[in-house]
């Protein structure tokens, strides 16, 4: 099972989290602020990192950016806000999810264990001998590599946006609804809120400069990459 650190101060968030989380035969361990959770992180390998955004010392942001510095380590954030405008800072710091207070702890549970299981498959993925790219007009992706060229300059994407982009990609012209999106990309069954997609691709797109164009919004259904 898969190890992974939570980072909340509300002792009873942390206590439900992993008393359920260690039933299931996860490890887990526990940080009450964000500099604890960084320390941990210096200290230890982890699967996966939840963090929550306002702790005392040091708020989840800032303990996602100094995470990131030296670890591709995956990060799910745990709010009490649900605004558009965290939801994109957290996404750009390089989160990977992001679920609103109040939540069920078998839905962060199903998020992480999807999480893990992308990573480790892209792991493996990543170690194929042949490349998988795509090329277009001064738009070069290498799945394999895991990298981004625009216009010759190389795109710095989050994981997650990685992972968006390259399924749009091998699924071109195709149209793909948020449900599916959240099913393939993310690894979980839709629970409702597809604002993570929208936010998602409103920052890839942004990351993809002209190329952006390639990314094409379907009214009603979702998202096709041409």
């Amino acid at each position: 099972m898969y190890k992974i650190l939570i980072a909340d101060d509300e002792q009873d968030i942390r206590e439900g989290f992993c008393e359920y989380a260690r039933f299931l035969g996860y490890e887990v361990a526990e940080a009450v602020d964000g500099i604890e959770a960084v320390q941990k992180c210096r200290e230890a390998e982890f699967d996966i990192v939840v963090l929550d955004i306002m702790m005392p010392r040091m708020d989840g942001f800032s303990a996602c950016k100094e995470i990131r510095r030296t670890s591709r380590v995956p990060i799910l954030m745990l709010s009490a806000r649900g605004e558009e405008y965290d939801k994109l800072f957290g996404f750009e710091l390089g989160v990977d999810d992001y679920v609103t207070k109040p939540f069920s702890v078998k839905e962060v549970i199903a998020r992480i264990h999807a999480i893990c299981a992308r990573a480790g498959q892209e792991k493996a993925e990543g170690s194929a001998d042949e490349h998988e790219t795509y090329e277009d007009g001064g738009l070069f992706i290498d799945m394999t590599a895991r990298v981004v060229i625009c216009d010759g300059e190389k795109a710095e994407l989050t994981p997650k946006e990685y992972d968006l982009l390259f399924f749009l990609v091998r699924n071109k012209n195709i149209a793909l609804s948020r449900e599916t999106l959240l099913s393939k990309v993310w690894g979980y069954d839709f629970f409702g809120d597809d604002r993570t997609v929208d936010t998602h691709i409103k920052t890839l797109r942004g990351r993809l400069g002209r190329h952006k164009e390639h990314i094409v919004t379907l009214r009603g259904v979702g998202y096709r990459f041409e």
